[in-house]
């Protein structure tokens, strides 16, 4: 077995034992705990009582965090025209149309978010195999087929946050860096909750929210009282 690091130890010590916390102590925990030495995200995981194999069963949308995510979000959009300069405008990364495809299909995707105007689909359409698997496949459902360019763009590049959940029911998502007040990161955390709960599918049976964790990107997990999770 490989032999632990010692500050992976000391992580798993302090996290032994302790489940069911609350947000703000399970937060105050995660911080202490986060010794990396560049600003580890903190990453929330949902366990959700869905099958997404059956379609009734599909867990996704969009939400907006109120204090960011402190992430720097590229942003590629595929318009023409007025549509192109208005992308452009807003922020974002990268615009284009034909040659923006060729540059995806050659492998080059230096990009987070994807965004089209509706009469670009046919020719994103194409990039299905390559962008999906990525979960970057524009979505009207999210927000990313639109008209509207100018506020796609601002929403990706202001803290939005997509989810989608995943074969084993489980969402994750970043909430937040480690170097963020406690507090912004607890309503961060309770803006995603909320958001995921609104979205339960018609199909889900039983308990939904089944359990919440709370992690930074390298260390360990501890889970989080459903109750304080949803700001009840």
């Amino acid at each position: 077995m490989a032999k632990l690091g010692k500050r992976t130890q000391a992580a798993r010590t302090a996290f032994e034992g302790k489940t069911q916390l609350t947000v703000e102590d399970a937060l105050a925990l995660i911080k202490t705990s986060a010794t990396a030495k560049f600003d580890e995200t903190v990453e929330i995981a949902m366990n959700l009582g869905v099958d997404p194999r059956h379609a009734d069963q599909m867990v996704r949308g969009v939400v907006q965090l109120p204090n960011g995510t402190g992430k720097t979000v590229r942003v590629a959009v595929f318009a023409r025209g007025a549509k192109a300069d208005e992308a452009k405008a807003a922020g974002a990364d990268i615009v284009g149309a034909e040659d923006l495809m060729e540059t995806i299909q050659s492998g080059k995707i230096e990009f987070d978010r994807c965004i089209a105007t509706p009469d670009m689909m046919p020719l994103v359409g194409r990039l299905g195999k390559i962008l999906g698997p990525r979960n970057l496949m524009p979505n009207p459902k999210v927000g990313t087929v639109t008209m509207d360019v100018k506020t796609a763009v601002e929403a990706a590049k202001g803290g939005e946050v997509q989810f989608k959940v995943e074969k084993a029911g489980v969402i994750h998502a970043g909430v937040g860096k480690v170097s963020f007040d406690g507090e912004k990161l607890a309503e961060n955390i309770r803006a995603f909750v909320e958001a995921v709960t609104r979205a339960r599918p018609s199909g889900a049976k039983g308990a939904y929210l089944k359990k919440v964790s709370l992690s930074s990107t390298m260390g360990p997990g501890v889970s989080v009282d459903l109750a304080s999770a949803s700001g009840n």
